[in-house]
Formats: structure tokens, sequence, C-alpha cells
């Protein structure tokens, strides 16, 4: 599979702060935005940058930046919703774009109801969805951005079952799955087992 799990100690603590189902709202949120800001270090590890000049208070020297306009984030609705801040922590510069995708309880496959991306994409796009179970979602949002031109898509979630794992490798090989966690399987319900419930309810407070 391909997939890197960013299981830094931090990272696996407060993923199992947001296991507990104990765990509120309040609590939710906070931990998935500071576990998204953690992934954002590992997954932009490779991103390239530009030299620039820069005088400081001794002397000038080489320095170094991300390129202007080179990250665009897309959650995609309304979980990914949770991850955005805590990407855009790091990179307050990233342009943000919008996919709407519901999972049709019956057949489990996605369902586009809105997109929005910034008229400009950027070099490199960050999907970003807490739960990657059946990989449907994840799949069709990175089409929509393919068939927009895109090519350098990464996509990060908090975690993966290997049914999704499989079904997003083999539609785009080319995308690299960044996860906190691989868990076991899903269920007859396409809910990822352990895993931490319906995020999106988690995220918001709602059933």
């Amino acid at each position: 599979m391909k997939i890197r799990i960013v299981d830094h100690p931090l990272i696996r603590h407060k993923l199992t702060m947001m296991r507990d189902a104990e765990a509120g709202s309040k609590d939710f949120r906070e931990l998935l935005d500071e576990i998204a800001m953690l992934m954002t270090y590992e997954i932009t590890r490779d991103f390239k940058l530009d030299e620039i000049e820069v005088t400081t208070p001794i002397t000038t020297c080489t320095g170094y930046r991300l390129s202007a306009n080179c990250i665009t984030v897309v959650p995609i609705l309304r979980a990914g919703l949770g991850m955005v801040n805590g990407v855009l922590k790091l990179i307050p510069n990233a342009k943000v774009g919008h996919i709407g995708l519901y999972r049709d309880p019956q057949t489990l496959r996605p369902v586009e109801y809105y997109c929005k991306l910034p008229p400009d994409m950027s070099a490199e796009a960050i999907v970003v969805d807490p739960m990657l179970a059946t990989g449907g979602s994840s799949a069709a949002a990175i089409s929509m951005l393919k068939k927009r031109g895109l090519k350098n898509i990464r996509l990060m979630c908090l975690v993966a079952a290997p049914e999704g794992v499989e079904v997003v490798n083999s539609e785009h090989p080319d995308v690299e799955i960044f996860t906190a966690a691989l868990d076991d399987h899903l269920n007859s319900h396409g809910y990822i087992v352990p895993g931490l419930g319906d995020a999106g309810d988690r995220i918001f407070g709602t059933k």
C-alpha cells in the first residue's frame, strides 16, 4: 500500500484521546486541529523552496521560502473542515477550496453536491478528510481535482481503513496517503474499526 503513517508520539497520544467515546466536541475539535498541524509538518517535508536574499542585523545571507501561492488545501465537506485550521496555522498563505460529497447510505458511493475551487489552482494540493473509510469520497475528490489540471496531490487523513487505502491506491497510484493510523477493517455499515465514530458528528455535535 502506498501510505505513510505519521505516528509521532504526540500524534498517537492525541489520537487516543480522540478515540475515547467520552471526548466531547470541543476536545475533539481541538485535538483534530492539533494533529492536523503536526501532520502538516510531515506532509510538506519535500515541498520545493525558492532561494531569497535576506538581510539580518549582521549581514545578508541566502534564505528560503515556499513559492508564493504554491499550496491549495481542499477539505472534503463537512468533516474535512475540522483539519483546515491546523494546516493553515503552518501555511497561512495557502488557498482553500471546498468539495462537497456525501456517502449514499445504501450504495456507500460518493455523491457530489458542491465544488468551489480557487480560479488559479496552485502547484501542490492537500486533500483533507479525517476518515478514509471506503475510499470512495477521497478518490472522487482527487478525480475532480485532476480534471481541473492539478497533478501534485496528497491525501491527509486522521484514520484509514485498508479497504479505503486500496481504493485510492488503485484509482490514483500517484497520490500518496498520509494518515495518523491504519486501522483494522470496515464494519458492515462502512465504519472504520476500531475507528472513532462519525468524525463529522463528533466535530459539530450532531447526530
